[in-house]
């Protein structure tokens, strides 16, 4: 499978983190923080459902329980998923229904600053701890490689441009062939422009509470 990426998670800082991006990145966030519980959890269910159907294709629309998504040269593939933090859309329902489908999932967890991402075995309930930018991971598991990852946005581009905290982290994990396929999770409301960096490629699909992109 071939898929791209773009900027990444960790504090505003570096080349690709210009005043109109960061200033961009402010805005939107202080913007999600304000969304009311009550719309955020209908927001979180619309996403996760379209998760729930991407996946399900993904595994030859086999919901019975006993998923290979994606199948790879017969071996069942890992989705590598996140654990919300500042107002991301979460997720952990839907990642409990993939579970119930087959579906293994993966936490990703920050080696290095200057690393790519590693992502670590997880099912929900299991033992965590906080890596160096306070996101748990699982205390313990096997690292993989996923065949698809879900990427939270804090913006996007109709182009399918990605806005995130600015770290460049994803953009080092997906500088591999072949690229995991990349599915943008955001709030419809982050729909924004901005001028591209050398770093962005577009993410293959991303899904709001609105529909896909």
């Amino acid at each position: 499978m071939t898929s791209p990426s773009i900027a990444c998670d960790t504090p505003d800082s570096g080349p690709e983190n210009g005043p109109d991006k960061a200033l961009l990145r402010i805005a939107l966030l202080t913007a999600r923080k304000r969304i009311p519980d009550d719309q955020r959890r209908a927001f979180d269910t619309a996403i996760g459902a379209q998760v729930l159907d991407w996946a399900t294709s993904m595994s030859g629309g086999n919901a019975g329980g006993k998923s290979d998504f994606p199948d790879v040269l017969g071996v069942p593939g890992v989705l590598g998923v996140y654990w919300p933090i500042r107002g991301e859309p979460d997720l952990h329902a839907t990642y409990a229904a993939l579970i119930a489908r087959g579906v293994r999932l993966a936490l990703p967890v920050v080696i290095g600053a200057e690393e790519p991402l590693q992502f670590v075995r997880w099912t929900p309930g299991e033992a965590m701890i906080k890596d160096s930018f306070g996101v748990p991971f699982p205390a313990s598991g096997d690292i993989v490689s996923p065949q698809a990852l879900l990427i939270p946005c804090v913006g996007f581009t109709r182009a399918r441009l990605r806005l995130g905290y600015g770290g460049g982290f994803y953009d080092r994990t997906l500088a591999v062939n072949p690229r995991p396929t990349t599915i943008g999770i955001s709030y419809a409301e982050a729909l924004v422009e901005f001028d591209s960096g050398m770093h962005d490629i577009a993410l293959d699909q991303i899904f709001t509470e609105s529909g896909c992109f």
